[in-house]
């Protein structure tokens, strides 16, 4: 049983990095979830109360950062709210239309589109759609970098 549930939390944790590809998959919730079969249906007195408040924590910067990436990032390259707004409905709406490529390509192009009917520069929209997806990009970067931290904690708390 217990080969069967580690398949499973694997799985989940592999699937946590999926969802910086795909949107649609929670991975913070699949990496939670892997945590939580391992307490519930394996061992729960290995995990401790620093870990599980750690991992909260982690999870509030795993969120932040995800957010404030892509807002700092249109801002920063003279982006407007309506911008950035664009671009998350064209990131949602990408990962159906065109998976996973979608995500990258429809956020970049929205944005360059209404930045440029707003700005009426070409070059101040290509800057704020290029801010876009550098954003989007430094965001995922962010949250891969923090859900490997939270695996390997989880793996060095069981394991030690």
């Amino acid at each position: 049983m217990d080969t069967i549930l580690w398949i499973v939390i694997i799985g989940l944790f592999i699937l946590s990095f999926v969802g910086l590809i795909s949107p649609v998959v929670p991975s913070v919730l699949a990496v939670w979830g892997g945590f939580l079969i391992y307490h519930f249906f394996i061992n729960s007195a290995v995990l401790t109360w620093v870990f599980w408040v750690s991992m909260g924590v982690l999870t509030v910067f795993l969120l932040l950062a995800d957010l404030l990436a892509g807002s700092i990032a249109v801002n920063k390259f003279g982006g407007s709210k309506i911008g950035e707004t664009t671009a998350t409905i064209a990131i949602i709406a990408g990962t159906f239309i065109f998976p996973p490529f979608g995500i990258l390509i429809f956020p970049f192009i929205a944005v360059l589109i209404v930045e440029f009917w707003i700005q009426d520069t070409f070059a101040h929209a290509l800057r704020a759609a290029v801010g876009t997806l550098i954003g989007f990009l430094s965001g995922r970067i962010a949250e891969g970098i923090i859900q490997l931290i939270m695996i390997t904690w989880f793996l060095i708390a069981i394991w030690l």
